[in-house]
């Protein structure tokens, strides 16, 4: 299976949460899947890191590119195609970072680690539940 991480769901899986579900940690860590974190969520981090949003051990384009190779997950940067995919989107939610990476996931076929009952609601997308 191909996963894209939403962006709470890798800070949940790098910092050992227990908000992150056993099935959702399971499937990150399953050597059969194959696993993303989308260039946006590092955009959105970085952005809320600035704001005082986000506390980090390190400065965000440090910490969290290390964390994503340390456990094996790839990087997936924004292509033309998948921001094309938007105007298929309905307007169910504004968050930009969601938005596009529900694109992502329909342009390259991924299925999305969420929580986010406003993402979830994009029923042409894939959801791990």
């Amino acid at each position: 299976m191909k996963l894209l991480l939403d962006t709470h769901i890798f800070l949940w899986f790098i910092s050992g949460s227990n908000q992150l579900s056993a099935i959702f940690r399971d499937s990150i860590q399953n050597p059969n899947n194959t696993v993303y974190l989308s260039v946006v969520s590092l955009w959105e981090c970085i952005i809320k890191y600035q704001l005082g949003k986000l506390p980090l051990p390190e400065s965000p384009e440090i910490y969290l590119p290390k964390q994503r190779e340390q456990h094996r997950i790839d990087s997936l940067t924004v292509d033309e195609a998948s921001v094309a995919q938007l105007i298929k989107l309905p307007s169910l939610h504004r968050d930009p970072f969601d938005r596009l990476l529900i694109c992502q996931s329909l342009q390259h076929n991924l299925t999305i680690l969420t929580v986010d009952e406003a993402v979830m609601s994009y029923q042409m997308a894939q959801f791990l539940k």
